[in-house]
Parts: structure tokens; C-alpha cells; sequence
């Protein structure tokens, strides 16, 4: 049995466009369901959604026969978190909060084995497929996808050198947080605050790496597709059942 073969970290080193979808419903039948959507990704979220290993693992079970490359938020840049995380089969993480490259280069030792990093090892997690692939070892590091959230004026402060660190393979742009950090709570749309994510595509794009976000707009992913940015989130699970919800119960009313 092989080790598989991470499609959205290549896609991304080759510089394509990558369209997702964030997921926060915490069920393998939602993660199923839009496994099979066509999404390049999907990002099974545990710091704002109360996801735990046992309901992870069950939803990347889910999405192993979609489209889709699922990539865990984790609930923080804690290495057992994410040791818990790769050991079940996770090939991609997206590290939210990281503010220095001193805790990019935290997460990325978290992501790998020694001497490259510190990660734990188990011979026998459904990382390995349960111990059947050869050499896990030493093939696991090249499959794992790192990418790190800057989410606030002072991490951006420090964006090369976030971005800059060996194994840190993109750099995701928070709007909702970046946008409080400058004084624009709720207001992702403040002309500061679009200004500064038009900025840091440009900064990252200029020390070759890849931009990611989130938007629930077709209007502004688009824009922020135009800008640079190639992994691009164009919505939520949990926000596509609110507004079908909301309309077919007007629609009666």
C-alpha cells in the first residue's frame, strides 16, 4: 500500500488555483455530501467548531472517495493537537494564529519527523495506513501540506518572514480577525482593510507563496482571485444550509 499522494500541495507548489469550501457542521454526511461537489478542497474546522479527533477522523473518512482535499484547522498551534491530527490521516493543516515566524517554524517542526522536527511517531496510526506503507517514516514530510494563518496588523507586520520559513507551504489571510485587528470589527469591506489584503497577496506573491482565504462573496472571491490569490474558500457548509434554509421558508411565507 502507497503513501497518498497529496494533489492540493502540488496543485499549489505549481502555482494553480485552488477552489474551497470550509466546512464547521462537524458530520461525515455533510463531508460527504460535498466531497462530492467538485471542490479542489475542504476545511474541516476545529477551532470555531466543536470537532474533536473521533468526529475528524469520521469526516475524513467521509471525504476519501470525493474531489476534495480535506485540511484540518486545528483548534491551535499545540504540537499534540496536531500530532493527534496527522496521526489519523491528515495531509494538509491550516495553523491559525501564527504572529512570528518564530511559531511558523513551531508549526512545521510540529508536521515533521525528527531531525527535521518533533513530531511523534506511531507505527500503526491510519497515517500509515495502519503501518502497510513502506517507509512512512521517511516518505510522511513531503506529502504533509503546512499552511499558517495571519490574522492580525501585527502579523502582517511580520508576513516575509512568516512566509519565508523552510516548510511553510502557503500563508491563509484571516479577514474577520485581520479586519478587527485594524479597528474594523464586522467590516472586512472597510477600504483599509481590503487594502491590506490586496497588500499581502502582492508581498507573498513577491516572495513566491502562495495566498489563501475565505469569503462567503462570489463578488469578492473573485476580485481576490484576480489579485493573486490561489487557494480561495468561496463559502461554508454551515452557511449554504442557513441561506437555502432561510429563503425556501420565505419563499412560503
Amino acid at each position: 500500500m502507497d503513501l497518498p499522494r497529496n494533489t492540493f500541495k502540488a496543485a499549489l507548489a505549481r502555482g494553480e488555483l485552488q477552489i474551497g469550501l470550509w466546512s464547521s457542521l462537524c458530520s461525515p454526511i455533510v463531508a460527504e455530501l460535498i466531497g462530492h461537489s467538485g471542490f479542489d478542497w475542504i476545511l474541516v474546522d476545529t477551532e470555531h467548531s466543536p470537532n474533536e479527533p473521533p468526529a475528524v477522523l469520521a469526516q475524513l473518512q467521509a471525504l476519501q472517495a470525493g474531489t476534495a482535499t480535506p485540511i484540518v484547522r486545528p483548534a491551535w498551534n499545540d504540537p499534540v493537537l496536531l500530532k493527534r491530527l496527522l496521526d489519523i490521516g491528515t495531509q494538509a493543516v491550516l495553523v491559525p494564529f501564527v504572529q512570528t515566524a518564530e511559531e511558523a517554524a513551531k508549526a512545521v517542526a510540529a508536521c515533521r519527523y525528527p531531525p527535521a522536527g518533533i513530531r511523534g511517531i506511531t507505527v500503526s496510526g491510519r497515517g500509515s495506513r495502519y503501518g502497510r506503507v513502506p517507509d512512512y517514516l521517511k516518505r510522511a514530510d513531503a506529502e504533509i501540506c503546512v499552511l499558517v494563518q495571519v490574522e492580525t496588523g501585527e502579523a502582517l507586520a511580520q508576513l516575509e518572514a512568516i512566509a519565508s520559513v523552510d516548510g511553510v507551504d502557503g500563508v491563509f489571510i484571516g479577514p474577520a480577525d485581520l479586519s478587527a485587528s485594524l479597528g474594523h470589527i464586522g467590516n472586512p469591506g472597510h477600504p483599509e482593510v481590503q487594502a491590506a489584503i490586496k497588500g499581502a497577496v502582492e508581498r507573498l506573491t513577491a516572495v513566491g507563496k502562495p495566498a489563501g482565504i475565505l469569503t462567503p462573496s462570489e463578488a469578492d472571491a473573485r476580485r481576490y482571485i484576480e489579485w493573486g490569490y490561489r487557494f480561495v474558500a468561496v463559502g461554508s457548509d454551515l452557511g449554504l444550509l442557513t441561506k437555502h434554509a432561510d429563503a425556501l421558508a420565505k419563499a412560503f411565507r
